[in-house]
């Protein structure tokens, strides 16, 4: 793909930046980011991102020692994605515990979301890394600058799990002037959709659910094969998983179940004093449904996080193979 000026500069140093070959992240998701997928993207020539919780709680690993397999099984760059909230300082122990321990470790590339990343960007620059920060708008994204990051994860509203309220090029024009590199997150499955982001003026892209449907990845085949029969219109918003719009599959259960939480939980979430504890507490349950739900058949998942990105996925294919047809976009 011959890229003119800025187009190929921004891409390109981003690449060289985390000395990766191709401009793309595998993000990071709970529960789905297991270490063979992780190290898989990396493998290919991207960069795989750590979602701690998912390396520790959903796949049992001991969080350095699920690094060190990681590097067992791939030599190239790695991130670590931290979900940086401050409502219980017991957690925000464990996020500086896994920053450190990710330095230790030799990784320089970090993904925060959530919260103010500052003590984040401090400590990775100190140790001559980068720290990227997920936004859906303008606000997040200005907060995001002021603490310290050096680029921009865009999550759009064709993202899955967490999603956006505005569109890729919406996003890019509301953020582009900040003058940082940005990363389309949100509905990409498609080469044809990287160059299109690419010609935008992004420096690259960010792919969850189109690394779900990999043979790489351990998330069930029930779970994956729902992924393959739909289409964009059957992704939903809910937010009765963490009080927050999700998107996950509508399947027979959410249909049934409908997406908005009850009325109780609509008035906690709109006070400034409840909010954090029924988001604390949606949290907390989540952990253990989706994990659930990533493991079991169908007849038993209820909340399948995906993208709007389904409507381009129709095999199963290896991480490699999928990065395959990314790469030759570029020759």
């Amino acid at each position: 793909m011959k890229l003119g000026g800025d187009i190929q500069t921004a891409s390109q140093k981003f690449c060289k930046d985390i000395d990766i070959a191709l401009p793309i992240i595998g993000g990071a998701m709970y529960p789905c980011s297991n270490p063979e997928l992780v190290a898989a993207v990396s493998e290919a020539g991207g960069l795989g991102v750590v979602q701690p919780l998912s390396l520790t709680y959903v796949h049992g690993y001991e969080f350095r020692a699920g690094l060190r397999y990681i590097r067992s099984l791939t030599s190239k760059p790695i991130g670590v994605n931290l979900l940086i909230e401050s409502s219980s300082s017991r957690y925000l122990d464990r996020i500086k515990s896994w920053l450190d321990i990710s330095l230790e470790e030799g990784v320089t590339f970090f993904v925060t979301a959530l919260g103010n990343p500052r003590f984040v960007a401090e400590k990775v620059h100190a140790n001559a890394g980068q720290v990227y920060h997920n936004a859906t708008n303008r606000k997040w994204a200005a907060k995001a600058l002021d603490g310290g990051v050096d680029g921009l994860i865009c999550v759009n509203d064709r993202a899955g799990g967490h999603a956006g309220t505005e569109s890729a090029d919406q996003l890019f024009k509301n953020l582009i002037d900040y003058g940082k590199p940005l990363i389309c997150a949100g509905g990409m499955s498609d080469p044809t959709e990287l160059k299109a982001m690419l010609d935008l003026g992004y420096a690259g892209i960010q792919m969850g659910t189109r690394f779900i449907a990999s043979s790489e990845c351990t998330a069930h085949s029930d779970y994956k094969q729902a992924i393959l029969n739909a289409d964009e219109s059957q992704i939903v918003l809910t937010d009765k998983l963490s009080g927050v719009p999700v998107s996950v599959i509508e399947t027979d259960y959410i249909k049934k179940m409908g997406v908005q939480a009850g009325p109780f939980a609509r008035w906690m979430l709109k006070g400034s004093r409840t909010k954090k504890y029924m988001r604390m507490f949606y949290s907390l349950r989540s952990f253990r449904t989706l994990k659930q739900d990533r493991d079991k058949a169908g007849t038993y998942q209820h909340f399948l996080q995906a993208g709007k990105s389904v409507s381009g996925i129709k095999e199963i294919q290896s991480v490699s193979e999928i990065m395959e047809q990314y790469r030759r976009t570029f020759s």
